[in-house]
């Protein structure tokens, strides 16, 4: 079964910055070399509540598309992973199993999904925003944000992007797969939504959702699944 990595890397000093993005460069030549990493992408991250148009140069991160979970579990041994973990003052990889998705990512269909949802679901927005809609789409986004910070239900959230203000994944983790669907139901989630479809905000959007079937690390000094993942475990 396909097996999918979201790692997320955070670096505090200032030459660790600076080294990162060089990284974001030299990287490009060691991922492809990595055992049964299929697709990947490098990242930046968005400030605040990580949906903004605002970077932080703090946090970047790897999506990676594997041909199995074995093989995620042995690239996370191979460059460029270790060599970020070993300079980042803290790292999260999180692990997940596409079983819905629908569009494109850089022309391609990344993943492949497989079976249902079941326990603690992740959804995955990317989208190409129009340069000239970008106004209208920076103009939404502090609204949607701020509800999902709001809400009670969500676990882990964060807003990433390969090009500042155009290419930009939304990334949140829900207890199940109905408070997913009651958070996009409603308020500026769902006039979002309906304003994309009207006005052709996107060049290119994919959805995906996925189960999350393990984590490595911790992000802000826990992991954000473990205490559910101890709960079903018991």
């Amino acid at each position: 079964m396909q097996s999918v990595t979201l790692s997320l890397f955070r670096f505090d000093r200032v030459r660790a910055r600076l080294w990162v993005l060089g990284q974001m460069g030299a990287a490009r030549f060691s991922l492809p070399r990595v055992p049964g990493l299929r697709f990947w992408k490098l990242c930046g991250s968005g400030s605040g509540e990580g949906f903004t148009p605002r970077p932080n140069w703090g946090t970047w991160a790897i999506l990676g598309v594997w041909e199995t979970r074995q093989a995620a579990n042995n690239g996370m041994e191979h460059p460029p992973f270790t060599h970020w973990c070993n300079r980042a003052d803290e790292s999260l990889t999180l692990f997940l199993e596409p079983f819905s998705a629908r569009g494109h990512w850089s022309g391609a269909r990344p993943f492949t999904p497989h079976g249902d949802s079941d326990g603690l679901i992740a959804a995955m927005t990317r989208a190409t925003v129009k340069p000239a809609k970008a106004l209208r789409f920076w103009g939404r986004v502090p609204d949607i944000s701020a509800r999902i910070g709001a809400d009670p239900n969500v676990m882990f959230k964060i807003g990433i992007g390969e090009v500042p203000l155009l290419h930009q994944v939304t990334f949140s983790i829900w207890p199940d797969a109905e408070a997913m669907a009651a958070f996009a139901r409603r308020g500026p989630h769902a006039e979002a939504i309906r304003a994309v479809r009207e006005e052709g905000w996107f060049n290119e959007e994919l959805y995906a959702r996925f189960r999350v079937a393990g984590s490595m690390g911790t992000w802000q000094g826990r992991d954000p699944i473990a205490a559910t993942t101890r709960q079903e475990a018991a």
